[in-house]
């Protein structure tokens, strides 16, 4: 039987975008249904500053006082594996369920865009919430 809270990985190539966003959302609107992570096959200086910029002025969260760029080397052991939409061939992590939400990297492109994918990130998060409480996906 599984201790405590599942572990959620978001993945992404560069780990500064939307794997971040959906890792801040993931503690702020679900951290008491699973642990969030995020990481990324490479990893960027930053986190992308509008996603920062944005995430502050819709949420209140400060992506960059807990959260940095990381490689998937850097990840415990998950439970939930959560593909923000590559593009790429993800790398395989062991993981007991997997999804792949299909976003469009924001990155270099219009606030309009941004929270776009912003919302559509948030609507992901509360549905993995119900699905775990739930108990639908079998962990």
């Amino acid at each position: 039987m599984n201790k405590g809270k599942p572990k959620v990985a978001f993945v992404c190539v560069h780990n500064s975008c939307r794997s971040q966003i959906a890792e801040a959302l993931g503690k702020h609107l679900a951290g008491d249904v699973f642990e969030s992570y995020s990481a990324g096959t490479e990893t960027k200086p930053q986190i992308n500053q509008d996603a920062v910029r944005l995430m502050k002025e819709l949420y209140g969260i400060d992506m960059e006082k807990n959260q940095y760029s990381k490689l998937l080397s850097e990840l415990p052991e998950i439970d939930i594996l959560i593909k923000m939409g590559c593009n790429v061939i993800c790398p395989f992590l062991p993981n007991r369920y997997q999804e792949d939400w299909g976003l469009e990297d924001p990155s270099g492109k219009s606030d309009e865009e941004f929270k776009r994918i912003i919302r559509m990130i948030e609507t992901n998060i509360k549905l993995l919430a119900e699905k775990i409480r739930n108990q639908a996906i079998g962990l």
